[in-house]
């Protein structure tokens, strides 16, 4: 069996050339911009699909700050920690039609990954590009959507590799959902931000909304996320806020009370809801999501509370709400820093999914 070290040198030194491939027969339904003969990303879970036969394929990629996931035939076949410029080869597969996927784990708002397709080694082939599903979700959160620190088994990660290394976007429950369901999705999530507020109060200039259309997060060329027509999913699931009212208010912030927070908290809610109308049309669900906070106020709930009943009286009866409930869910929070765990993302995801089974949906 040709292993992938042995592989990958043989196509290095010219000994075994690459068959056609690239970016032309790759699936992707993530935010990305072209940039001659790669694509380029930054939001956490950006994935990409494509089919081929033989018994190896190659994935090109160039980024030295993420992590990825490597998946053939639906099963991992590697990690991939901060890969930099190459050519990842698989080899030793049966010689058949396979699917190969690439998912991008971690996040990095501030750094760009890019991907240049896949590739055959010869005698193989790249087939023509998956179809693309016809569900599809949008996930708009913060850390709980981006998985952070959910590969991890203990609170404190500073001994077990850090947070990059415990974040998995594509074990994320909004992923895991999306999969079961057999939809595409994007992953539009951000660490530390919230709606009105970020964690803390920090970075007061900026807030999630700031970020939302962009297609390079925080890059200094980041643009307006060009939608090329086929992004119009029938479900955004929103959860933001855990940011906005986990953490006490400080001096210096502009507001003075919990009462204030979740008043602009509500006005700006509102407004990212009529975005997301204007942008996918009356007829896409929007859910709203919240995990139990109780133990510090209960202004999130009460307002996620109050955004539904507002849309709803004004005649918008496709916005609801989802509530995770720690004690009934049996949540673990064993991620770093008390986030979600996997055991946690997988409950999270089942519950997700009976939601929207119990909506009409058309799809």
């Amino acid at each position: 069996m040709m292993t992938n070290r042995t592989l990958q040198t043989l196509v290095l030194a010219g000994l075994l050339p690459l068959s056609t491939g690239g970016l032309a027969q790759v699936q992707t339904p993530g935010r990305v911009r072209a940039a001659g003969d790669v694509l380029q990303y930054t939001w956490p879970g950006v994935y990409f699909e494509g089919r081929f036969r033989g018994t190896s394929v190659g994935v090109k990629l160039n980024d030295s700050n993420n992590d990825y996931v490597v998946q053939v035939d639906g099963a991992t076949v590697a990690t991939l920690v901060t890969p930099g410029s190459t050519t990842y080869w698989v080899a030793g597969l049966t010689n058949a039609e396979h699917t190969v996927r690439l998912a991008k784990r971690t996040e990095s708002p501030w750094a760009a990954g890019e991907f240049g397709g896949v590739y055959a080694a010869s005698g193989g082939a790249i087939l023509s590009r998956p179809a693309a599903r016809s569900r599809q979700i949008e996930f708009i959160g913060d850390s709980w959507t981006a998985g952070y620190g959910n590969m991890s088994t203990t609170r404190d990660c500073n001994s077990n590799g850090g947070i990059t290394r415990n974040s998995n976007a594509d074990s994320a429950f909004g992923a895991l959902a999306a999969k079961d369901l057999n939809a595409d999705y994007q992953t539009i999530a951000w660490s530390g931000l919230g709606m009105v507020r970020n964690y803390g109060g920090q970075n007061t200039g900026t807030r999630f909304t700031s970020y939302y259309d962009t297609d390079l997060q925080a890059l200094y060329n980041s643009t307006t996320w060009a939608n090329p027509g086929t992004w119009k999913p029938q479900v955004v699931v929103v959860g933001l806020g855990i940011n906005d009212f986990s953490t006490a208010l400080t001096a210096g912030e502009k507001w003075s009370t919990i009462d204030a927070l979740a008043a602009d908290y509500r006005t700006a809610y509102l407004a990212f809801i009529d975005k997301l109308r204007t942008r996918y049309g009356a007829n896409t669900y929007i859910v709203l999501t919240y995990p139990d906070l109780s133990y510090q106020t209960t202004a999130f709930a009460t307002s996620i509370q109050q955004i539904v009943q507002t849309r709803n009286g004004q005649g918008d009866s496709r916005v609801t709400s989802l509530y995770y409930d720690d004690n009934a869910l049996g949540l673990d929070h064993l991620g770093c820093d008390w986030h979600p765990s996997l055991h946690d993302d997988r409950i999270i995801a089942n519950t997700l999914i009976g939601k929207l089974n119990s909506l009409p949906l058309t799809w």
